[in-house]
Formats: C-alpha cells, structure tokens, sequence
C-alpha cells in the first residue's frame, strides 16, 4: 500500500530566500508595503506575493494588516533582528569573498634571505602594499634561498625573496628580477686591509674568507665563489667560517673577510672595500609558484611596478 507523507512547514522542500528575507526587513522598516515596493523598484503585488509565501512557510503571519500600515506581529518581531543579521552575514561573506577573489584579503607567507633584510626600497615597497590592502596579513620568515625554492613548490610558503645564482630551478616556479646591487669585500675594523678603499679581487688571493659555498646551494656564498675563480683563485676558507647569515659577526669579530652586497655591509657596521672587477653584482629576485593565487598575483604585481619605475 502506498504511504502518503505529511510535511509539517519546515519540512517543506522551498527554502526561505534571501528576496523574501530583503522585502520583510524593507517593509518593516519603511512601515508600509507601498514604500517599500519604491525603495526596492518592485511591483507592490510581487511585494505582497513574497510576504505571503514567506509567511506560508514559517507557518505563521509577520505583519498584522491594517487599513493604515501594516505591524509586526509578535512572531515578526521575534524574527526581524535574526532576518536582519542574515543579510548582514550574507553581505559580509560576499564582500569577503569578492576581497579574497580579488587578491585584497588573505595571508601572504612570505621568507626572505638573510643577506636580503626587509629594509630600504624592499620595506619601502612593502609598507605601501599593505597600506593599499589593509585586509591582507604576511608571515614572515627567514631561509636561505634553496630551503625557500622547495618551500615554494611543496606549497609552505608563497612568496621568496632571495639572492642569485640559483642552481636548480623548477618549471613551475618564476624568479622576477627586482634589483641590483654592488658586491663589496666586508672587513672587520682591525684588519690589515680597513684603510683600503678599493681593490681587486685577486689582491684577496691569500685572504682568509668566512662565506663557504654549499655544493648544492647558490645565492651570495656561491656568487663569491664564482667571482673569485673569475680572478683565477678559489677562497682560502678562514678557520672559522658560516655559510648563512652569521657571515657578519665573523667578519666584525676578525676571523676573516667576506663578500657582501654593499648594503649589508653598511647595515653590519663593516668596513666596505669597492671591487673594481667587472661584473661584481648581487642580484635579488622575488621567487612564487605558477599558476599564481589572486592574492599573489596582486602581491607580485605592486612589487613589479614597484621596482620597474626605478
């Protein structure tokens, strides 16, 4: 035998909408269906339709007709703030989610080299991304730049900021050139070479240097390494020796020399030699992972015209 289903009014398969939900608040706040209907460029009788069905199914009448106005009914009482608050949540998700969509909102992780401090033109840049995008948050950290490109492509961070020559690099990563600066040698205030001014790299044929390059890495220690076997020697490794950032404090402490961007020897209080080779530039790059997020694009975008206009 065939069952017939009783459906109570919330079991009822038509789902309150969010029109029926904008036409009750309207019309209680207008005080009239008549106002309402011109606030919201609608025809009063689809108005009317809308209430009625609305009422249908909460099962219970909102509004007490009158020849005057029509007013709330207790239940329309009880239901105008909680009608109010959904279309408040529901705008607020939406303006979210167009912020978000539009690279405006979100968490941009971002790791930085330790030879590439956020300061100067990158901090400059930087502050007035977030001033035009105050619902946007960055993370930050601090790697080296191998350790950043595997970061990138296992999706823990989003953003690079790093130091070429880079050794290995993946098809689906992009390395946008921002600047470049000059290498400079770093000395400690008592070594035998703070009065110089300038000098040539093969003059630092004996010198001991505190910068080792790893095998499998690149950035500034494997720059090093490469402009000193353009002037026909390899660096003589000090007795103590780093191949991240601790490179400056061995320098100011005197086991050795280095070679830094000049920046960073400004920045370290060091002593900086002018290099009058050829061809000694450090070069920084913004590194993200392709296809980008919106957010990212947007991030990548402003630093790109950033730089570009230098």
């Amino acid at each position: 035998m065939k069952k017939t289903l009783k459906r109570s009014h919330f079991g009822m398969t038509q789902m309150i909408s969010m029109k029926q939900l904008r036409y009750f608040v309207e019309i209680a706040e207008s005080g009239s269906f008549s106002g309402a209907a011109q606030r919201l460029f609608v025809a009063q009788s689809a108005l009317s339709r809308q209430i009625k069905e609305l009422e249908s199914h909460l099962g219970t009448p909102l509004f007490e007709r009158t020849a005057r106005q029509p007013n709330l009914t207790q239940a329309g009482l009880a239901f105008l703030p909680r009608a109010k608050g959904i279309l408040i949540d529901v705008d607020s998700a939406g303006r979210l989610a167009n912020s978000v969509g539009q690279g405006q909102s979100g968490t941009l992780r971002l790791c930085h080299a330790s030879t590439v401090p956020l300061v100067g033109k990158l901090q400059e840049v930087l502050s007035h991304y977030l001033r035009l995008a105050p619902a946007v948050s960055i993370e930050v950290c601090v790697e080296s730049s191998a350790i950043q490109l595997q970061d990138l492509l296992h999706h823990r961070m989003d953003i690079g900021l790093l130091r070429l020559p880079v050794l290995h690099q993946a098809d689906d990563l992009t390395l946008l050139s921002l600047f470049k600066e000059q290498v400079v040698v770093a000395v400690g205030p008592t070594h035998h070479l703070a009065s110089e001014s300038r000098i040539a790299l093969a003059q630092l044929r004996d010198e001991s240097f505190v910068s080792v390059p790893h095998p499998q890495r690149g950035g500034l220690s494997y720059l090093s390494f490469e402009l000193c076997a353009k002037a026909g020697f390899s660096p003589k490794p000090a007795q103590v020796y780093s191949v991240k950032r601790t490179q400056s404090l061995l320098v100011q402490a005197g086991f050795g020399i280095a070679l830094l961007p000049a920046s960073t020897a400004r920045a370290s209080s060091l002593h900086a030699i002018e290099i009058t080779d050829e061809g000694c530039e450090s070069e920084v790059v913004l590194a993200y992972r392709e296809p980008a997020s919106a957010l990212v694009a947007a991030f990548v975008a402003h630093f790109k015209e950033s730089f570009s206009s230098r």
